[in-house]
């Protein structure tokens, strides 16, 4: 009897590294590891592997790159993507930071000097070894190159707008969005060209005519038969006839090599048994902790080192990663001891949650509902067409070609598109009514999926509430960070923003409680350069934005207007972030001649602070790093470059990160004592359920919160002794918006 029994069908994983690689770099902010290395792409490529090998669980991966060597279609094109602006080389130096990765994880890399990655994976897709073992193909990429290879056994896992949004092209998927096969893409590329890649194709063939060509004729070489050619009329046939030439050629650049000559041997590509300790060592060293527990086959008793001493309860890995960075000098003891104390109050936090409102959320998210729809409506009459607003292409093309609105200064992205990021459209929101309009979608749509349709999912069923993961080592500064989900960037300053807060509430006979440190970052500037005039205001209990006000505009403080509160209280954090003469203008609303002035001025009235910023930048040139007050160093290898971009961005860290860090430094010393005296062993009346930056959140019986209280608010202002006095506002509620101040 025949055996109907079917193997079940194994899955191949082929790594398009470069698209991957320039996908995370422009996706995600600037990053830097303990050493100070840039990272932002290492970490963004890491997540997107995790994410594709924990999804498909493959038997069989392999990573292609492309060379820096040109390919053949750059010798017989010269114009071969010519246009595109070169990456910057903080791009290139994560390339071999990724290539360890993947070492790490045992997956082979492919290159081939004269050829694409693209061509690589194509060869390898059709190898008469995967075929053989009717292998499932899945190719990992950031861009459409390879949607022609897509078949039966081959599919495409790409980003749509953020390296978390991903999507699975099959045939049917690449026939519903172009009308056409899979294969037809070649056709199709050679009538329409690439802008990204600078392929011409033919002038003024746009997508949805080359669509309909090639979906009527099939092919370039049926459409360009002479009877095919002649039933086409006016300026189009014509624009074909014209182009022919540069049609062909240009389906030619497109069309990915299936038969580079590869040592190509299946086996050798078996990815079964990698050595999580190699690739979770790897993770410590750049700092990615919160990856550490995506790795395929851990949880969180595996950790990627084994310990000679108790682990602390919480997420072990925490603990080696402590330990190294104290012996890699990065921690000093006192750092080092602090941090180990905060693993079990980072578990207390989780493990208690913070109590969440999903009906209210409900109600936000069909308020946000409305609202999306009337700006929806606005736009389109606007715009006087309907479009996807959430398509970036498209919305540039709406307000740049459509509106004709004037973008002289506005950056493009490396696909040529003028970019319709927030931080450039805000530059031109003055121009046109419909840019406050996109803004305001933008803002209540993130609103909507990030926070009131992910958080209901997110409570958990028996405790009815939230228990987010903390990383007490989140940020280069020390600083945590808040995940799945993040709370710690709900928007206060809107209205919805509020609203959010509010679906956080307090258990039945408990309260929630907010202690919030009083402009830290200014009392740790004043007290680091020993700033006289701004200790003094501190001591005096003035308010400093006023104060600063009245002293760079040469008024005393009863002429001080909102405006110039405002400009000062830019001015005040500008130099805590060590903000450039046009970043403050645009912050503040000056011109750039004011701003200068204002700078200048404010160094001249504060020359603690102009000496500390000189120095500490100084400094950092000299040994390569700054640190906190008490030992948290941060290195920066880019603080004596040549490029000036690097240069300025290593200042502004250098003289950010010691007050900035020391406010984390601060916080988190206090975290422990709080626990450590109140909480431990009184969790039934005393909760600590959320830090965000300089707020930290309680929940604590009704019936002792008068006892509590005052020991909390006395612990955080005399944790430490600076210069300056800390001062801790306070403030209780039954939800996180509706909160009365008390102190």
């Amino acid at each position: 009897m025949p055996d109907d029994t079917q193997k079940p069908q194994k899955t191949l994983l082929l790594i398009d590294g470069n698209a991957l690689l320039h996908r995370a770099f422009h996706a995600l902010p600037e990053l830097t590891d303990p050493k100070g290395r840039l990272v932002n792409a290492v970490y963004g490529f890491s997540s997107i592997l995790l994410k594709v090998l924990n999804e498909l669980s493959p038997q069989f991966v392999v990573a292609t790159f492309d060379m820096a060597a040109p390919t053949f279609r750059h010798e017989e094109f010269k114009e071969y993507k010519a246009h595109r602006i070169k990456a910057p080389q903080e791009l290139y130096d994560q390339l071999p930071l990724i290539k360890d990765v993947l070492k790490s994880f045992k997956i082979p890399i492919f290159e081939r000097a004269g050829y694409e990655a693209d061509d690589l994976i194509g060869t390898i897709s059709k190898n008469s070894e995967v075929k053989k073992e009717n292998l499932k193909v899945i190719i990992a990429t950031g861009d459409l190159d390879t949607l022609q290879l897509v078949d039966k056994n081959t599919f495409v896992y790409t980003l749509r707008k953020s390296i978390k949004d991903t999507v699975i092209y099959d045939e049917k998927a690449v026939k519903d969005r172009y009308g056409i096969e899979p294969g037809q893409m070649i056709d199709f590329k050679g009538l329409k060209g690439d802008a990204s890649d600078n392929i011409p194709g033919v002038p003024g063939v746009g997508e949805k005519t080359a669509s309909l060509l090639i979906k009527e004729y099939g092919s370039l070489e049926n459409l360009y038969k002479t009877k095919n050619l002649e039933k086409i009329q006016g300026k189009l046939k014509d624009k074909l006839a014209e182009n022919q030439e540069m049609a062909f050629f240009s389906k030619k650049l497109a069309t990915i090599k299936l038969n580079v000559p590869l040592e190509f041997d299946l086996n050798k590509c078996a990815w079964q048994n990698y050595d999580r300790n190699e690739a979770g060592k790897l993770f410590i060293d750049f700092g990615f902790n919160s990856l550490l527990r995506r790795l395929p086959g851990s949880d969180r008793d595996v950790i990627p080192a084994v310990q000679k001493e108790p682990v602390l309860s919480g997420d072990p890995a925490i603990l080696t990663t402590i330990k190294k960075w104290h012996q890699d000098k990065i921690f000093s003891q006192k750092i080092y001891e602090m941090e180990k104390k905060l693993i079990p109050v980072v578990d207390h936090m989780h493990k208690t949650g913070i109590k969440t409102d999903s009906a209210h959320l409900a109600m936000i998210s069909k308020k946000i509902v409305k609202k999306l729809e009337a700006l929806e409506k606005k736009i389109f009459k606007i715009s006087k067409k309907s479009f996807n607003i959430g398509s970036s292409q498209q919305l540039s093309d709406i307000l740049f070609n459509e509106l004709n609105i004037k973008q002289v200064s506005l950056r493009k992205t490396p696909g040529g598109v003028i970019s319709t990021a927030a931080s450039e459209l805000d530059k031109i929101k003055e121009s046109h009514p419909i840019i406050s309009l996109i803004l305001e979608h933008r803002e209540l749509t993130k609103l909507r999926t990030t926070y009131t349709d992910a958080l209901p999912a997110l409570i958990n069923p028996k405790t009815g509430r939230i228990h987010t993961s903390f990383n007490q080592l989140g940020a280069s500064t020390g600083r945590f960070s808040s995940y799945n989900p993040n709370l710690q960037n709900i928007p206060v300053r809107t209205k919805i923003g509020r609203e959010i807060r509010k679906a956080f509430v307090a258990e039945k006979d408990f309260c929630l409680i907010s202690f919030d440190y009083s402009q830290v970052e200014l009392r740790i500037a004043a007290s680091l350069a020993q700033d006289k005039k701004m200790i003094s205001i501190f001591e005096e209990g003035r308010d400093i934005h006023e104060a600063t006000a009245a002293e760079v505009n040469n008024v005393t403080l009863d002429k001080v207007t909102s405006e110039m509160r405002y400009q000062a209280k830019a001015l005040n954090f500008g130099v805590l972030y060590g903000m450039s003469i046009q970043g403050f203008a645009e912050s503040a609303g000056v011109s750039r001649d004011d701003a200068k002035k204002f700078i200048k001025e404010y160094m001249t009235d504060f020359q603690g602070i102009a000496s500390y910023t000189r120095n500490i930048k100084e400094h950092a040139r000299q040994f390569g790093f700054v640190e906190t007050l008490w030992g948290r160093k941060r290195f920066l290898p880019n603080i004596n470059a040549g490029d000036w971009r690097l240069k300025q961005a290593s200042e502004r860290m250098a003289v950010n990160m010691p007050i900035q860090g020391t406010a984390a430094d601060i916080i988190k010393m206090a975290m422990v004592d709080i626990y450590e005296k109140l909480i431990k062993g009184h969790e039934d009346i005393l909760r600590m359920v959320l830090q965000v930056h300089d707020e930290l959140l309680f929940e604590i019986k009704q019936n002792k919160t008068e006892y509590y209280l005052p020991l909390i608010k006395d612990i955080m202002e005399h944790i430490v002794e600076l210069a300056v006095p800390l001062k801790v506002d306070v403030a209780i509620g039954e939800n996180w918006k509706d909160m009365e101040a008390r102190f």
